[in-house]
């Protein structure tokens, strides 16, 4: 019968030997008690243990002392060794205990469950290794007993299920056994000699000390246990081995010949050596680790779960883990997580726990379980992060994806997104709703007066006296800019829409106060409905766009309902944008000239020139028809640009051909003069390149540039005065310039324009008003042309007045440049063209 394995239990409090004393005793074992770490050294002298328990924190020689010296000795490092303490947790006393010698931790106060199951391990192993030991040497007994001869010996030891060598005291390998050579690799013509054991076994670097242990073989009669030794295998790998050597006999040559026994424990060792990294990882890890038995009830938690949770394992052991319980999920959501471990054995997902300070967090957790021979659940095992900050992260970047930074409202994706989702209600319940497209008016002067941060103020404020006027289930959003849009769901009648559109237009009419300033807005706003109007969403904010674009167009501050005709006039108008963008590629435009007679005398002195469209399938278009939509899409720039240079080339044709003093003046639009590029001083140089003088050329401006004339437009005005490039201010009288302009910008001509011309009549206000404004010309310096002079009886009473030049179908109605040289080379006098043509 084996005898009982001995566990040493290692404390300097009694109280704490007592205890371990008394839980110990359910294993089948003797516990030993020393109460220092000399006192444990002595026992160790005369005891081979299973197991040593040893507290760390000792006065005197503290256990860390203790596993060194243990280890250090040949005798006593075999034997295992487990730090049980309550001061030292931290990761850098774990590592130094396990430096030192020791297998694994096991903390104060100690769980039952954890001491018993490891001290149980080592009992096991230490037993089989008892079993192995004791068979062993009582079968080699029983067999060296009977062997009658020499050869039944040898053929004994070389069939052994145990590596065996035979070796004399010269040194001489006498017998290897197929055991030893089939674990090693090494045959005995690879080791002849027991120095060639040591050295490719062990190496060179302590062969000293080990031929010093085999000389103690020959020196000794009874067996020599040589303890667990690390050997390099022939293929390089590292096998343990438990060794046992004594000697044997005297050769018939007076030889003394020992035998070496040994057990192959590396298998043993791979276990402990997973057990201690699975400890190391397990207190190592940034991750909170649990381990619950079947029940679900906690038995041991890893230092990261403290740091992750605040609570001590003293405060969670013995509890369920539902101490962590946050209350954001339901019980399905639990019973849906049982379900998964019960069937499959582990689970994982996102779930939301709290900590001890009531801190609710995020963590991503994975739970695995660990069953028992017969699959029945032993453990369960749950690693856990947090991603608080994760999702912290996730949020905002989502949030900055789908809201505008400035106002908070939904931007344009998020915009998207809730229109399709209120289309497919609609689609389900069967109750309509309305899109408001809304543009701020005059939102471009916040920011050129009071600067991009008031223009941001407006926009928030906007954005909030928007949200006062829907429901809370309502949406509304910003695209960009100054434009925002508004979905009001559910339509049960359709009036509450035109309610609401006239509160956003009597909030916005209310003063901003931006800074110190105070500023009047006022909104355009164009209307839609689904499915009344367009079924799908970009039909639908087409037709809004084109509604807002109407109101915008009838004078701003309104609302405007869309219709069909609206979208027949967008779609002309993008075929008409479309077909513009080749126009001036394809040579599709054409100058048409009008002249502009001098009164006095019936003399053509000046022309207008005037652009005409040559449309390869509509014919000639008129320019009231396409020169807004230019501008609108800036290529009124380009088509300007193509004008000014088609009419220098024109003007200096004519002065040339027909040696005349002629001038052609040509319309300017202000995006010319606000365009960035440089056109127009490159236009300059083309007229003196040309060797025009610069008096053949005029530039005909109207009375809104000068009125929103910034710096770069006052500059360009500049440059073409001292280029001496005449400017005429076109349809005077029909806004509101003031006089000061015309000094400032040295205006050369005044145009009247034709709605004060059309009705004239003796005695007439339009009479009195072009009389007046030809006096003040006259007096300021400026010549006066009379646009839209289209009788005899207009033309003599503007000359009665004293009116310079006369423009009009009595003369002329516009026409190609081949007609005018006609024209001008038949003289005009004042017989009437056009109308009557």
């Amino acid at each position: 019968m084996l005898e009982k394995p001995k566990i040493l239990v290692v404390d300097d409090v009694r109280a704490n030997l007592v205890a371990m004393r008394k839980l110990l005793n359910r294993l089948n074992c003797d516990a030993i008690e020393a109460a220092s770490g000399n006192e444990a050294l002595a026992l160790c002298i005369d005891h081979d243990f299973a197991v040593i328990l040893l507290d760390v924190d000792m006065p005197g020689m503290d256990g860390y002392e203790v596993a060194r010296f243990l280890k250090d000795e040949p005798s006593t490092r075999h034997i295992p060794i487990i730090f049980v303490t309550a001061t030292y947790e931290d990761q850098e006393h774990q590592l130094r205990g396990y430096e030192a010698g020791a297998v694994d931790y096991i903390h104060k106060p100690v769980d039952d469950i954890i001491l018993l199951s490891k001290a149980g391990i080592f009992l096991d192993l230490y037993n089989n290794r008892q079993i192995a030991m004791r068979e062993l040497a009582r079968s080699e007994a029983m067999r060296l007993a009977s062997m009658e001869s020499e050869k039944r010996f040898r053929l004994a030891l070389t069939d052994a299920p145990i590596p065996i060598m035979l070796h004399a005291d010269d040194g001489e390998v006498v017998l290897l056994n197929h055991m030893w050579t089939e674990l090693t690799g090494y045959a005995r013509r690879d080791i002849a000699t027991i120095k060639d054991w040591l050295v490719r076994a062990f190496g060179e670097q302590t062969l000293e000390e080990r031929e010093r242990e085999i000389e103690r073989q020959f020196a000794e009669d009874d067996w020599n246990p040589l303890d667990e030794q690390k050997l390099r295998a022939a293929n390089g790998n590292h096998l343990f081995w438990d060794f046992r050597s004594g000697s044997l006999a005297t050769l018939p040559d007076g030889r003394r010949l020992a035998i070496t026994m040994a057990v192959d424990v590396t298998e043993r060792k791979r276990v402990e050596e997973e057990m201690r990294l699975a400890s190391l990882v397990f207190q190592s890890s940034s991750e909170g680790m649990t381990i619950t038995d079947a029940d679900a009830t906690i038995i041991s938690v890893n230092p990261a779960f403290t740091s992750l949770t605040g609570y001590s394992p003293d405060e969670v052991i013995g509890k369920k883990p539902n101490i962590l319980k946050s209350g954001r999920h339901d019980i399905a959501f639990y019973q849906a997580m049982w379900r998964d471990l019960n069937s499959t054995g582990h689970w994982g997902g996102e779930i939301w726990n709290q900590r001890k300070n009531g801190e609710v967090y995020a963590e991503r957790l994975l739970i695995n379980t660990i069953y028992n021979d017969d699959g029945v659940a032993h453990r369960r095992v749950a690693l856990f992060s947090d991603i608080t900050q994760k999702k912290k992260d996730e949020e905002l970047i989502w949030q900055q994806a789908h809201f505008d930074p400035l106002t908070g409202l939904p931007n344009r994706r998020m915009f998207h997104d809730r229109l399709q989702q209120e289309i497919n209600k609609a689609d389900r319940t069967g109750l309509p709703f309305a899109l408001i497209f809304l543009d701020l008016d005059r939102f471009k002067e916040v920011n050129d007066t009071f600067g991009h941060n008031m223009g941001d103020e407006l926009l928030k404020q906007v954005s909030q006296r928007l949200s006062c006027c829907v429901r809370n289930y309502d949406t509304v959003a910003r695209l960009g800019g100054d434009e925002f849009t508004l979905i009001l769901s559910n339509l049960e009648e359709l009036n509450g829409v035109e309610r609401v559109a006239r509160a956003i237009l009597h909030n916005l009419s209310e003063p901003f106060l931006l800074g110190d300033e105070v500023f009047q807005s006022s909104a355009s706003i164009g209307i839609t409905l689904y499915p009344k109007d367009a079924d799908t969403l970009e039909a639908l904010i087409k037709s809004a766009d084109q509604a807002m674009y109407v109101a915008k167009q009838q004078g701003r501050n309104r609302y405007h309902y869309f219709t069909p005709s609206l979208q027949e006039n967008a779609q002309v108008r993008m075929r008409l944008i479309n077909d513009l963008r080749g126009a001036l590629a394809d040579n599709q435009f054409r100058l048409y000239y009008q002249p502009i007679i001098e009164l006095a005398t019936g003399g053509i002195r000046k022309a207008e020139a005037l652009i005409r469209w040559q449309h390869p399938t509509r014919g000639l278009i008129d320019p009231y028809e396409f020169i807004r939509v230019a501008e609108e899409t800036g290529m009124i720039v380009e088509i300007g640009d193509w004008v000014c240079r088609e009419a220098a080339r024109q003007v200096g044709y004519w002065r040339s051909a027909l040696s005349i003093e002629f001038q052609i003046s040509i319309n300017k639009s202000p995006m010319q003069f606000n365009d960035a590029e440089d056109a127009q001083t490159e236009w300059l140089d083309q007229v003196r390149a040309l060797g025009l003088p610069t008096q053949s050329l005029g530039v005909e401006i109207t009375e809104g540039l000068l009125m929103d004339a910034g710096t770069d437009v006052i500059d360009k005005l500049l440059e073409l005065r001292n280029a001496g490039i005449q400017v005429s201010l076109d349809d005077f009288g029909t806004g509101y310039c003031s006089l000061a302009y015309l000094k400032k910008f040295h205006i050369d001509y005044l145009k009247i324009d034709q709605s004060f011309v059309r009705n004239l009549a003796p005695d007439s206000d339009d009479m009195a008003l072009c009389e007046a404004i030809t006096v003040m010309a006259h007096k300021l310096g400026l010549k006066v042309i009379a646009e839209g002079v289209e009788t005899e009886d207009q033309r003599k009473l503007l000359i009665d007045i004293g009116c310079d030049y006369g423009q009009g179908y009595l003369f002329s109605k516009p026409i190609p440049s081949e007609e005018f040289e006609l024209l001008l080379t038949s003289g005009l006098n004042h017989r009437q063209r056009g109308a009557r043509e």
